[in-house]
């Protein structure tokens, strides 16, 4: 099973691409942490304080490791620094996955390999 952690974090729109360069070696570290399959930060191309944050991690196991670990304190108490205006993650357990588009390059909502 996977576990997906995404969501946004609000900061103040003058410091935002600083924040994002400032979390940079945390979420460095935390790529190289078991079990981590994906960690990114990114700018919203449209709202000027907005991050979004996207992880996957391989089990709840690996992610409850990464909360209790100190880099994960080192990038909460980084991010705080540049004015934190709201934040919304949430974590999905992901027991099924598929790619979009089938054998013929058709993008498909439903799933249809078994």
């Amino acid at each position: 099973m996977t576990i997906i952690v995404a969501g946004t974090v609000d900061v103040d729109p003058a410091r935002r691409d600083e924040a994002i360069a400032a979390g940079r070696p945390h979420i460095e570290t935390a790529r190289a942490e078991k079990g981590c399959l994906h960690y990114v930060w990114s700018a919203d191309n449209i709202d000027p304080g907005r991050i979004y944050v996207f992880e996957e991690w391989q089990s709840t196991e690996d992610l409850a490791a990464h909360l209790r670990a100190d880099p994960y304190f080192k990038m909460r108490d980084t991010i705080a620094q540049f004015g934190i205006r709201g934040a919304d993650t949430k974590k999905y357990e992901i027991r099924r996955s598929q790619a979009v588009y089938d054998k013929t390059g058709t993008p498909r909502a439903d799933f249809f390999e078994e």
